[in-house]
């Protein structure tokens, strides 16, 4: 049984949720753990996507998984998305996720007591981390990324997405329902999950929220590259899973090549859609980041 803990950090006048989750309370006076940062994409917000709560299954929780390896495991809703609040007028765009992050973050490191990280997004997440990361050379130690999307060149996803831009450029929220969740996990290649994920995060989310920000799939419509690889100085392993629909391959084999540390990883997962820890192919997600994270810096 893991333990848990719950925070709101302030931007502006609006309250932002902080989540976290070890093995173990924390004690006074020990050692830190290494902390895992993970963040959200453009739909399911942060506690939802990476400490997701399956009846009948106990190994969909990212979070779980981690803080069992002996991390401590952080997430948080963006602006605009579950247990946080919402700047009026925002679409919580990507670089209103990084703002997000530059308030969470040293949150973090000041209550774990540790002067760095490690970090992993997902979809728009890994946008968002990306861009924190750049800009915060100092404090993100390796860097995991999936559903990443580089220029958009080759995304079937994105190009579908655009026919309904004037739609999402009009109103900084959009509707979600469980129509939807089963949209998202069926885009790509049904049967990559089970149907019970959707039903799952629907119980969780709509109680929530009806709605969610647009800003995200404006920019990965119209406003793409919004990281250069070439600033993210760090490790950086990038995962694919075979059936995605946003992260073409080649333009992602492009944002790699241009990452400047050579202590870096391209990871081709078969069997996996858009979203890799919630796929029935998921434990094959969490030896890739397990691994990546475990590698030592040096050798001794």
């Amino acid at each position: 049984m893991t333990w848990n803990a719950e925070y709101y950090v302030k931007k502006g006048d609006v309250r932002l949720y902080v989540y976290r989750k070890r093995a173990a309370e924390p004690l006074t006076d020990e050692a830190p753990l290494p902390v895992l940062f993970l963040v959200h994409g453009s739909t399911v917000s942060g506690r939802n996507t990476y400490d997701l709560q399956v009846p009948g299954r106990e190994d969909y929780s990212v979070m779980d998984h981690f803080a069992a390896l002996g991390y401590d495991v952080w997430t948080m809703d963006h602006d605009g998305y579950g247990r946080s609040g919402w700047t009026e007028g925002s679409n919580s765009s990507v670089q209103s996720g990084a703002d997000d992050l530059q308030i969470a973050v040293p949150f973090v490191l000041e209550t774990t007591g540790t002067p760095d990280l490690l970090m992993f997004g997902t979809s728009s997440g890994a946008l968002r981390a990306s861009l924190f990361t750049s800009k915060n050379p100092d404090k993100v130690t390796r860097l995991g990324l999936s559903a990443l999307v580089y220029t958009g060149a080759g995304s079937p996803t994105l190009e579908q997405r655009r026919k309904k831009l004037p739609e999402y450029s009009a109103s900084p929220r959009r509707k979600v329902d469980l129509a939807f969740y089963q949209g998202m996990f069926n885009r790509d290649k049904p049967g990559t999950s089970e149907d019970i994920v959707p039903e799952s995060i629907a119980a969780a989310e709509l109680p929530l929220v009806s709605e969610v920000p647009t800003g995200t799939y404006v920019d990965m419509c119209v406003n793409l590259p919004l990281v250069d690889p070439a600033t993210i100085v760090c490790p950086v392993m990038i995962v694919r899973g075979e059936y995605d629909g946003i992260a073409a391959e080649a333009d992602l084999l492009d944002f790699f090549a241009k990452l400047p540390n050579r202590d870096k990883q391209f990871v081709a997962i078969a069997g996996i859609a858009h979203n890799p820890m919630m796929g029935i192919h998921r434990r094959k997600f969490f030896h890739a980041l397990k691994s990546f994270l475990k590698m030592p810096l040096e050798t001794a």
